[in-house]
């Protein structure tokens, strides 16, 4: 018995690699004819739509089970709708999207009869267009208005403050007034004198009087020169 070596194994392994690959079914990814489509068909009224691994065989096609599945859920379908989405069909695909994202499967079970692929190519090519658009106009017009509510504000806060400066003017202007009619008011009384009571001699002693008659004597001869 010839020993195991490592280069024995390698070459057991190459061959087991390249029994498999012979073996192994290379199916058809290419595009379905006309023929394919009825064979799948009739293979699926027979045996129902399941076990897709098996319709393949059954039908007669060299597909894999995965092409089989998508190919009748996306054409084949007898109850399947193509193109001329509604407005409520659009607006629930919109609601859908919220809430379950890009679960494309999930939205076309709420849809009855469209496909998952023909939502999503929907959804890429037209939805979400559409959607960011409104988003960007919303935005615009909510920064707008923003600006013209702040505008409002400052034009309101500005005819305050100068309602406020008018009537501090307006007060400090009568304080004024008030204050320089008292002030001159003051100074009138201070300088009313009654010339009668000032040149009233009657109760003064004649000890007092020599100075007026003094004057009186100055003042006249003055005159008479």
């Amino acid at each position: 018995m010839a020993p195991v070596t490592k280069e024995s194994v390698d070459r057991r392994k190459m061959k087991g690699g390249e029994a498999m690959k012979n073996t192994k079914r290379k199916v058809n990814k290419g595009a379905w004819t006309t023929e394919e489509d009825q064979k799948l068909a009739e293979a699926i009224e027979t045996h129902g739509a399941k076990r897709w691994k098996t319709i393949a065989s059954k039908a007669g096609l060299n597909r894999c089970g995965k092409s089989c599945r998508l190919r009748w859920l996306n054409y084949l379908r007898p109850n399947i709708k193509r193109g001329n989405i509604s407005d409520q069909e659009e607006d629930l695909i919109v609601r859908l999207h919220k809430l379950l994202g890009n679960r494309w499967s999930l939205i076309a079970g709420r849809l009855p009869g469209r496909t998952d692929n023909e939502i999503k190519n929907y959804w890429n090519s037209h939805l979400s267009k559409r959607i960011s658009q409104k988003e960007k106009e919303n935005g615009a017009n909510l920064t707008r208005k923003m600006i013209s509510t702040d505008h409002q504000k400052d034009h309101v806060q500005m005819k305050e403050d100068a309602s406020l400066l008018e009537a501090a003017t307006s007060t400090s202007t009568t304080s004024a007034s008030s204050s320089a009619a008292s002030k001159g008011g003051d100074q009138n009384s201070n300088i009313n004198i009654d010339v009668d009571d000032f040149f009233d001699f009657s109760n003064e002693g004649s000890l007092n009087l020599e100075w007026v008659s003094k004057f009186l004597e100055q003042d006249h001869g003055r005159w008479l020169n």
